[in-house]
């Protein structure tokens, strides 16, 4: 794939994510941190094309004919497709860009339509959209107090931290794109099942706001890790080019373990403390151990790349609902 098509499906994934225009100042800020941390790759200048979408510059009829290879235009879809369904919702206006999308890249509509369902099922097999309805522990929460004190086993958590971080570092390490996609709702799932080891009921918005709150945006980190592996040469290759992939850990940055583990980490201290954080203060904790947790990446490289190496991607679904 040439660097012109890189770019042009990394400006029909920036139009992607701004296709709704209801992006949240903090997501659009956390897009434009990418595009700069990203800087120029692989003949691509991130900041400028960022740029040139929000101001219009550039569009589909200007990225389309660049894209020759029927490889490219399908990933194109992809990619779009994801992160218009990185939230776990596509607004009218995703589901009408989508749409035009696949018609003028010419996908056939079987094809198309059964990635956007695979897409849509696993962004949504998250967490519940309304919290079970138990009066008292509505009550709790809604007051910022802790339910009745439940015994919490902080090794076992601890665990399942690390072990989610692991699964995510493996995820991150696979060229397809609903392996990227898989990510966010596990982590969503980990905060969850903490706020539930420490008697909190929530839903799908309390989890998206904490994420929000820490710093996590979910369209932003969706097209970080995408954009890190398609200018890495990794995105969209299969066999051999996933195991040379595993061997080039510069293709990945490791963040999805980073941030996996900084994130429950944060969860089990805010949970077990009562929900008493301010943002300032979930912020900092989150920066703080989002660093340890950068620290401990080459450390357990070697098992992110063996369970990479045995996830059966054809299964994301159920491996997602399970969790």
């Amino acid at each position: 794939m040439t660097a012109i098509e890189h770019q042009a499906i990394l400006t029909i994934s920036l139009l992607a994510a701004f296709a709704d225009g209801q992006k949240h100042a903090r997501e659009r800020d956390e897009i434009k941190r990418i595009a700069d941390g990203l800087g120029q790759a692989d003949g691509v200048h991130l900041p400028t094309l960022y740029q040139d979408v929000l101001l219009k510059r550039v569009s589909l009829d200007t990225a389309l004919p660049q894209l020759v290879s029927a490889d490219a235009r399908m990933l194109a879809y992809e990619m779009a497709v994801c992160i218009c369904d990185a939230d776990g919702a596509q607004s009218p206006a995703e589901q009408a860009f989508l749409g035009h999308l696949g018609q003028r890249l010419g996908l056939a509509e079987p094809v198309a339509s059964g990635f956007a369902q695979q897409a849509e099922a696993l962004a949504q097999a998250s967490i519940p959209v309304e919290a079970p309805s138990a009066a008292a522990a509505v009550t709790a929460t809604a007051a910022g107090l802790a339910p009745a004190a439940a015994a919490v086993d902080h090794a076992a958590l601890d665990k399942t931290i690390l072990n989610a971080a692991i699964l995510n570092g493996a995820l991150e390490l696979l060229p397809e794109n609903l392996s990227t996609l898989a990510i966010i709702p596990l982590q969503m799932k980990l905060v969850y099942n903490i706020g539930q080891a420490h008697g909190y009921q929530l839903d799908s918005g309390h989890v998206k706001d904490f994420l929000a709150t820490v710093g996590v945006g979910l369209t932003s980190q969706y097209l970080e890790q995408a954009g890190r592996k398609l200018l890495g040469g990794l995105l969209g290759k299969v066999g051999g080019g996933m195991l040379g992939g595993l061997g080039r850990q510069a293709v990945s940055s490791g963040m999805s373990f980073a941030t996996t583990y900084a994130l429950g980490h944060v969860a089990k201290r805010y949970y077990a403390g009562g929900r008493v954080l301010s943002t300032q203060m979930l912020r900092d904790a989150y920066a703080s151990t989002l660093q340890q947790a950068q620290g401990l990446q080459a450390q357990y490289l070697p098992a992110m790349r063996e369970q990479a190496r045995t996830l059966d991607t054809g299964k994301l679904l159920a491996m997602v609902r399970s969790r």
